[in-house]
């Protein structure tokens, strides 16, 4: 019988001669076949929902953004000053024409992702100032860094989306950055990417970047997604004035809108986390309402970024049990409203260790339970989102990998050759008796299990004998394999040639404001 490759083979890997760094599983989106936990009873959801609508009607969002305003009063809301009010029977109307599924498509459509429904789509560590890595320890964010995070990016097929900033280079002015960034996010990755939505210039810049790297014209490029942004609120109750102004131009254009709130329980929304959780999809639905308004129909999701503060010193926590059923009962009540969802696979360990694993895995599998779409931060996150660590990105995609191979519904096939009692008689109970040589075994060892390329499952003395490297020794010097050994994605000469002189253009334009 001729060998077959291990749960997913080699696709997609840096090779060193004949030799492969890791194997990995094939570029995939899993396919959630859980069922959602739902810690909220009927009454609950209800409450919930009462509450969420209830600051929507009486109390109000600010938006601090006189085009919002004029979008959000023209249609009818109430509008004073800087807060707006909003009736719940015209909020549940628009919340109806937000689809329930849809596509984006990058430069490469082998890597098109779907969010909605029962799809997950994992992106990398988005925006932390600093970086660490075993051989410097923590430093301020560099380009080379940051093109570094976009080659494990592309490398990985675990991670499906190339997000904000792995890392911010600092060492570019900020009135450039967008441009550098987006020209080595589209030329290191073929995945698809992210806008910042901070005013005019930057968000314009990025549409035709994307457009450029696309090969698309104007009216392709409006006719379906091809990128993405994420918004966060000003919590309490604010929605700031330049992610306002690029949301509007997104959405003109038709493309998705993230509406996360940043909810921190006991700090910036009530202690509880119901509180939290009602406040956190107030702030959301709020904006989505405004997005439908500038276009019915465009995609959006609503976000969770809600979690707790340490009370004792004021320091925000992630992967606590209060984060988990935040995590959840956000999920519920996107269901309810019928919007798909993001939330993040985050920690607050300062390294990787035990810490940051225990706390991310909490993340990750909240993420599971909950039915999010779209898992940010998924990997490379430390220090509540401060530092981004290559060692901790590679440790991340291997848990990612292993919540892909959760997701496989051939581990609960229950077909009569799966269930198996011809060979559990052939084995029967003889003295010394195993399934090891057996033809079933035989057909199917090679795929039968996970094959994990960063977990070392030696025993004591093996591991001992060759070296005794931890975890995280082990992923640094997967890390600068990947880096020694990466290629860029292809792409059309042409193409790279516009997208360069788009990119010396506009810096000589002066790129964008650094004030708002």
């Amino acid at each position: 019988m001729a060998k077959r490759e291990r749960s997913g083979g080699r696709a997609g890997n840096a090779r060193r001669g004949s030799k492969t760094i890791i194997e990995q599983m094939p570029f995939q989106q899993p396919i959630n076949i859980d069922r959602p936990t739902e810690p909220l009873d009927e009454e609950g959801v209800q409450n919930v929902h009462n509450g969420v609508m209830d600051i929507l009607e009486n109390i109000g969002i600010q938006f601090m953004n006189p085009d919002a305003l004029k979008i959000l009063k023209d249609f009818g809301f109430k509008v004073d000053g800087e807060n707006v009010k909003m009736d719940r029977e015209t909020v549940t109307e628009l919340l109806s024409y937000v689809p329930r599924e849809f596509d984006i498509m990058p430069r490469n459509p082998a890597h098109k992702i779907t969010l909605g429904g029962n799809h997950m789509a994992f992106v990398n560590v988005s925006s932390p100032p600093n970086m660490w890595d075993l051989e410097r320890g923590k430093r301020a964010g560099d380009f080379e860094g940051f093109k570094d995070f976009m080659k494990l990016t592309q490398y990985f097929n675990c991670i499906h989306v190339a997000g904000g900033y792995p890392v911010e280079p600092i060492d570019i002015h900020a009135s450039v950055r967008h441009l550098d960034c987006l020209y080595e996010k589209l030329t290191l990755t073929d995945k698809v990417v992210h806008a910042y939505a901070l005013g005019k210039e930057r968000v314009e810049d990025v549409m035709e970047m994307v457009r450029i790297a696309g090969g698309l014209t104007h009216e392709e490029f409006d006719a379906n997604p091809h990128m993405y942004t994420n918004i966060n609120s000003v919590s309490p109750l604010k929605h700031d004035y330049p992610m306002l102004d690029g949301t509007i131009r997104l959405a003109k254009r038709g493309q998705p809108i993230v509406v996360t709130p940043f909810t921190l329980a006991g700090a910036m929304a009530p202690v509880t986390m119901s509180g939290a959780v009602t406040l956190s999809l107030a702030e959301g639905i709020a904006a989505i309402c405004m997005i439908q308004i500038v276009k019915k129909g465009c995609p959006c999701m609503i976000g969770t970024f809600t979690s707790n503060v340490d009370m004792k010193s004021g320091a925000p926590a992630f992967g606590t049990p209060e984060y988990v059923r935040a995590t959840q009962m956000t999920g519920q009540m996107a269901r309810y409203y019928g919007l798909p969802m993001r939330s993040s696979g985050v920690c607050a360990a300062n390294v990787p260790d035990g810490q940051a694993m225990w706390e991310t895995s909490n993340s990750l599998w909240a993420a599971v339970q909950s039915g999010t779409n779209l898992v940010y931060h998924a990997a490379g996150w430390l220090e509540g989102g401060l530092i981004a660590s290559p060692e901790k990105f590679i440790m991340d995609c291997e848990l990612l990998q292993q919540i892909q191979r959760y997701m496989n519904p051939s581990i609960t096939a229950t077909t009569q050759q799966d269930i198996a009692i011809d060979a559990i008689k052939e084995v029967g109970h003889l003295p010394g008796a195993n399934y090891f040589a057996i033809d079933h075994t035989q057909e199917r060892y090679v795929e039968a299990f996970y094959a994990p390329f960063l977990s070392d499952w030696r025993n004591y003395e093996a591991w001992d004998l060759d070296g005794a490297t931890w975890t995280a020794e082990r992923a640094h010097k997967i890390y600068k394999e990947i880096i020694a050994e990466f290629k860029p994605p292809a792409m059309d000469d042409g193409i790279r040639e516009e997208l360069a002189e788009f990119v010396e253009r506009r810096k000589r334009e002066g790129g964008a404001p650094t004030d708002f």
